[in-house]
């Protein structure tokens, strides 16, 4: 790779971290062995094509263009969490899967039942991520933080809801959500 492709790659992987909080690549590969994949796979329950997975993965392309495939990413990565934490197994993983391949999309805030609590609800952790994919898609977190900036002496709070959920951590996101509860 020339000095050229190798900065294009790099700059792909930084875009990647601040919409998606990590790089492609890193996310995908956790995804593919915490639920026991190979890239066809995932590439098959995500909706893309394979060379669309292996460039998304190796920084050749930043991002990811449909919201539907946004929204699978975030289904797959609450079930790895839920295979990991044994509250469903590999069988069941293996059907979620496959409901989760069928999913359309929607709105960004949709109530998917495969990311719900036991009560139904959707996870604290599935709505901060819907809240920050959402804001990251409008914007780069750059320009999220540039506008928090002008917002801050007029609207505090306003300005550090997008400093939170449109450019932080997702920890620190549903530790501000969890703080305004009730």
């Amino acid at each position: 790779m020339d000095a050229v492709q190798q900065e294009a790659t790099a700059r792909a992987r930084e875009l990647q971290r601040s919409w998606y909080g990590e790089p492609l690549g890193a996310l995908f590969r956790r995804l593919i062995d915490d639920l026991g994949l190979n890239q066809a796979r995932l590439a098959a329950v995500l909706g893309l094509s394979a060379p669309m997975l292996s460039q998304l993965m190796s920084g050749q392309r930043a991002k990811i263009g449909n919201p539907a495939v946004v929204q699978r990413v975030q289904a797959l990565q609450d079930l790895a969490g839920q295979v990991a934490d044994g509250s469903v197994s590999a069988a069941e993983a293996t059907d979620r899967m496959d409901e989760i391949k069928k999913t359309q999309g929607g709105s960004v805030l949709s109530n998917s039942g495969q990311t719900t609590t036991g009560s139904g609800a959707p996870t604290v952790k599935r709505v901060v991520r819907e809240i920050q994919s959402l804001l990251r898609s409008v914007s780069a977190a750059g320009d999220i933080i540039d506008a928090a900036d002008s917002l801050a002496p007029s609207h505090p709070e306003l300005a550090e809801f997008l400093r939170v959920y449109g450019a932080g951590r997702t920890a620190d996101a549903v530790a501000h959500y969890e703080s305004h509860q009730n």
